[in-house]
């Protein structure tokens, strides 16, 4: 799905061409492990032309072998970044108003859409503004270059072969090398999906049979609200909203005890979940309506006296997009300035 932004934060560093890894020094030569997945694409029933089509002249980039290997490890369990400068860069001026005017421009998609999935419009439009800035920025790498690359190198071999697969079978759909270009991770299109994600969750949005999320922002958006039902979105209930919290309320105090088995150091800075009469009761007030039966989690990123707000489980759906409280924090805000 989501590489935009550790792409553009590794892009800035100068590094130095590697040599060969030490997987692929030890096994096949390229050449040689390519025809092993071709043969695995073939058995899973994609068609000789489009193989051919996508590897003529495929060689390996080390380009991409450095951004996978340049990634930054897991941080330390103290010094979370502030979230408010984050938020001010990205949810700023420009992207409020390219969401408004995508959002404008894609009414009546949006409507049928929202209708049909349940997923607000301004939600659809933000996260299509922060993944690929509403399409101008979708990535340049040859995915069929990149995923054969990765799986190659062999560090994650599984995960990248199974994509390559599945990008054999993208193709086989009638889609172009050309257009099947997008982030050095595999990630594509306007919502940037892996390939598996594609096929499992891509679908038409303008009723010509096709789930084009390269060049249609029907079917991207429509996809994106597919993915989101997918992941169990509520319908009428927001992501979040702000809370006015009283004098002195101690928020490390309802912090969770619970590891969470994915995205564990996410959600260790969220509080228990409680419903909103019980935060209520407690002097926590939310700035805007919300059924009391409702379950939220508490969550004040910069600490005492800087804003706090009361999350749903929507708020736990954006991040199934993308794993980082950063992100589905701003996610949420630019759709609420986007909808205002």
């Amino acid at each position: 799905m989501i590489f935009r932004r550790l792409l553009a934060a590794l892009g800035a560093i100068a590094l130095s061409l590697p040599a060969i890894p030490a997987q692929a020094q030890e096994g096949l030569s390229f050449d040689a492990y390519l025809q092993l997945l071709m043969a695995r694409a073939r058995a899973e029933g994609v068609g000789e032309g489009t193989l051919q089509r996508m590897t003529a002249g495929l060689a390996p980039n080390y380009r991409v072998i450095e951004l996978d290997r340049g990634q930054p490890g897991a941080p330390t369990s103290t010094g979370y970044p502030p979230l408010a400068p984050y938020i001010a860069s990205h949810v700023d001026a420009a992207r409020i108003r390219g969401g408004r005017d995508a959002r404008a421009s894609w009414s009546g998609s949006l409507r049928a859409i929202e209708r049909e999935y349940g997923v607000p419009s301004e939600v659809l439009v933000a996260i299509w503004g922060h993944e690929t800035a509403y399409g101008a920025v979708k990535g340049g790498f040859d995915l069929s270059q990149a995923l054969a690359t990765l799986a190659w190198e062999g560090r994650r071999r599984e995960l990248f072969s199974s994509e390559w697969v599945a990008l054999m079978k993208v193709a086989d759909k009638g889609y172009s090398r050309g257009e099947l270009k997008g982030s050095w991770a595999g990630a594509f299109g306007n919502p940037q999906f892996l390939p598996s994600v594609y096929l499992r969750l891509a679908t038409d949005g303008n009723g010509d049979g096709r789930a084009d999320i390269m060049n249609n922002g029907a079917d991207a958006l429509a996809s994106i609200a597919n993915y989101f039902r997918d992941a169990g979105w509520r319908t009428g209930q927001p992501w979040g909203v702000r809370a006015y919290l009283p004098s002195g309320f101690d928020v490390a105090a309802h912090r969770t005890r619970i590891v969470a088995p994915v995205c564990s150091r996410v959600h260790e800075r969220h509080s228990v979940y409680r419903s909103v009469a019980e935060w209520r009761a407690l002097g926590v007030q939310p700035q805007r309506a919300l059924d009391e039966n409702t379950l939220v989690t508490l969550f004040q990123p910069d600490g005492p006296g800087t804003p706090a707000w009361l999350l749903t489980s929507n708020y736990r759906v954006i991040l199934e997009y993308n794993c980082s409280n950063y992100y589905a924090m701003s996610v949420g805000l630019l759709a609420d300035e986007i909808a205002n």
